[in-house]
C-alpha cells in the first residue's frame, strides 16, 4: 500500500504522459504509467520517476488500451492492488486520426478507433475511478481527474476530423464530471496543449517553427511536456480549491483571438 498519494497517469511512458508524469513525482506522488504497446519507453519512465527529487517517488507500469473495457477494468485493479489507492487520474492517452484523411474520405473504422481510444475511454475510466475514490475514504490528501484535450478541440483541421470532435468531447465529458462531482469533493480540469516539442512531433518541427518563430502564438516558442506537466502539478495538488471545470490552456497563448495587425 501507498502512504504518498497516488496518481494514475494514461498514455503516460513518453511525450506529453512522460512530462505529467515527472511532473506528479516531483510533486511527491507515486505514479502508476500508464502504456498500451511501448514497453521500453514505460519503463524508462518509471526509472525517471523513480530518480525524481522526493524520496518516497514511486511508480509502476501498467499495460492497458484505454479503449477497451477489459483493460481499464484490469488496469484499475492492478494499480489498486498494488497500492491501495488512486487520488489523481489524468486522462493523456489519444490517437490521432488514421492517415489524416479529409472529411469527404474519412471512414467509420478510424472514426471508431479514435472515439475508443480518446473520449469512450476516458469517460468511462474516470466513471470506474471516480466510483473507487468515492468507494475509499483517503487520508484527506486532494483529489482530482484531469483530462488532457488539445487545441483542436476548438481549431478545426478536416484531415483530422474525427479527433477534433474526440476532443471537443472531452470539453464537455470535462464540465459533466466537474459538475456530478463537485459535491464529493473532486475538482476536475481540462489542460488543453498547444504545439508541444516531443519525439511525436518532431516530424513537424520544420513546419512549426517558423510559424511560430513568425507569431503563431504570442509566445514565441515551442511548448514543452514539462509546461504541461507543471499545469497538472498545480491543478492536483490543490492550488486551485475554489475551482473546477476549468480550462486551462498550455499553449503560449494561442487561443486568445486577435485581429491582424496593419
Amino acid at each position: 500500500m501507498s502512504t504518498a498519494p497516488v496518481a494514475l497517469v494514461t498514455g503516460g511512458s513518453r511525450g506529453i504522459g512522460r512530462g505529467i508524469c515527472l511532473a506528479l513525482a516531483r510533486a511527491g506522488y507515486a505514479v502508476a504509467i500508464n502504456y498500451a504497446g511501448n514497453e521500453t519507453a514505460a519503463r524508462e519512465t518509471k526509472e525517471l520517476v523513480e530518480a525524481s527529487a522526493k524520496p518516497q517517488a514511486a511508480g509502476m507500469i501498467v499495460r492497458a488500451d484505454v479503449g477497451v473495457a477489459a483493460d481499464r477494468e484490469r488496469m484499475v485493479n492492478e494499480v489498486l492492488a498494488a497500492w491501495g489507492r488512486i487520488d489523481v487520474l489524468v486522462n493523456n492517452a489519444g490517437i490521432t486520426s488514421p492517415g489524416r484523411k479529409d472529411i469527404l474520405e474519412a471512414g467509420e473504422d478510424g472514426w471508431d478507433q479514435v472515439m475508443a481510444v480518446n473520449l469512450k475511454g476516458p469517460f468511462f475510466l474516470t466513471q470506474r475511478v471516480a466510483n473507487e475514490m468515492l468507494r475509499r475514504q483517503t487520508d484527506g490528501a486532494a483529489r482530482a481527474i484531469v483530462n488532457i484535450s488539445s487545441l483542436s478541440s476548438y481549431a478545426p483541421a478536416t484531415n483530422r476530423g474525427d479527433y477534433c470532435i474526440s476532443k471537443a468531447g472531452l470539453h464537455m465529458m470535462t464540465q459533466l464530471w466537474a459538475l456530478r462531482l463537485a459535491d464529493q469533493g473532486i475538482h476536475v480540469f481540462e489542460v488543453c496543449p498547444g504545439v508541444i516539442e516531443t519525439d511525436m512531433t518532431a516530424a513537424a518541427k520544420e513546419k512549426y517553427t517558423p510559424l511560430i518563430e513568425a507569431g503563431l502564438s504570442p509566445i514565441r516558442r515551442w511548448g514543452t511536456a514539462d509546461d504541461v506537466g507543471k499545469a497538472v502539478s498545480a491543478l492536483v495538488t490543490g492550488a486551485f480549491p475554489f475551482s473546477t471545470g476549468d480550462v486551462i490552456h498550455v499553449d503560449g497563448g494561442f487561443h486568445i483571438r486577435k485581429f491582424p495587425v496593419t
